[in-house]
């Protein structure tokens, strides 16, 4: 059973979490939730994008979605500018989504060997 000290730690870590889906942002990262997503891993991946956000404290909202529709895809991840262009990832893991962070939300560098188009 967990302490009242751990349980307002995990409460204090969500929040802050949850404080990064929040306000205004550069870019939304919109990670495919469904249950496709899910068995193929979109988990990790969702907590990378949200953990590297806050360590390199970038403007960025994450959010989750249910099934985008490409589930031979997944882990699918979209990723929106100010613009409102977006870039879909696929095939996405945890180290992928730590790479798209610094490079496509830390510089502005499309990586484009991860996009839906690449061969």
């Amino acid at each position: 059973m967990k302490s009242l000290a751990d349980l307002k730690a995990l409460r204090d870590q969500t929040k802050k979490r949850l404080d990064l889906r929040d306000g205004e942002s550069d870019y939304r990262v919109v990670v495919g939730m469904g249950t496709c997503g899910i068995a193929a891993g979109a988990r990790p991946v969702l907590n990378a994008f949200v953990e590297e956000i806050a360590k390199e404290n970038l403007k960025a909202s994450v959010t989750q979605i249910g099934c985008i529709g490409m589930c031979s895809y997944e882990p699918l991840v979209e990723i929106y500018d100010k613009e409102g262009n977006k870039t879909t990832y696929v095939h996405m893991d945890a180290n992928k989504a730590v790479e798209i962070v610094k490079k496509h939300i830390g510089q502005g560098i499309v990586c484009e060997n991860y996009t839906i188009g690449a061969k």
